[in-house]
């Protein structure tokens, strides 16, 4: 059945104007209008992040609906499945940002924006920790685009997080995924959505 409803849920000082986001948003726009798309801004806080998440999704048919996630976002990606048992696709997805986000404790700037600040509290760290899904089997379908380029996650914990997922590996690529259009015709087919979108 084709996905009648997609979350995107951006990483780590991220936005909606990511450019794989923004790339997904201009495809359906124009290819599948009648996909109902949401890529909210995320606040700073993992609790009030997927807080307003469940909320957002309350009404959705989970059956019908799925989440992309990007880093950080793929981390999320993973607790929103667990919750509406919905598939997820996993672009570079982090494991364990309680591990690897303590660094960042303090203020920081949007990446897609320095003007705009936030700040990275401690208490943060425990609301990631909460919502870490490692050890449940998948709630639904999973579809993993992982970079052995990426230069911030490490591509071997990233496949072994994921053994269940649909997986494919990059041999290059970066974290960001800036070759991802070449990539987008998987992630729509994995969504049932390929078939209209020549």
């Amino acid at each position: 059945m084709p996905t009648t409803h997609l979350l995107y849920l951006h990483g780590f000082r991220s936005s909606p104007q990511s450019a794989k986001a923004t790339l997904m948003a201009q495809h359906l726009a124009r290819h599948h209008p009648e996909v109902h798309w949401w890529c909210p801004q995320l606040p700073p806080s993992p609790r009030a992040a997927m807080e307003l998440v469940r909320q957002g999704i309350a009404d959705w048919p989970h059956a019908r609906m799925a989440v992309v996630g990007s880093s950080l976002g793929g981390y999320y990606a993973s607790w929103v499945a667990q919750q509406a048992r919905c598939a997820s696709v996993l672009l570079n997805p982090a494991v364990d940002p309680a591990r690897d986000l303590v660094r960042y404790i303090g203020e920081q700037s949007a990446w897609h924006d320095p003007s705009q600040r936030f700040y990275f509290r401690p208490e943060y760290v425990d609301e990631l920790r909460a919502l870490d899904t490692r050890g449940l089997p998948p709630a639904g379908p999973e579809f993993a685009i992982i970079a052995k380029g990426d230069e911030l996650l490490d591509w071997r914990e990233m496949v072994a997080r994921y053994p269940h997922a649909k997986l494919l590996l990059l041999e290059g690529s970066d974290h960001g995924l800036s070759d991802f259009a070449a990539h987008l015709p998987a992630v729509l087919e994995f969504l049932g959505l390929a078939a209209a979108a020549a």
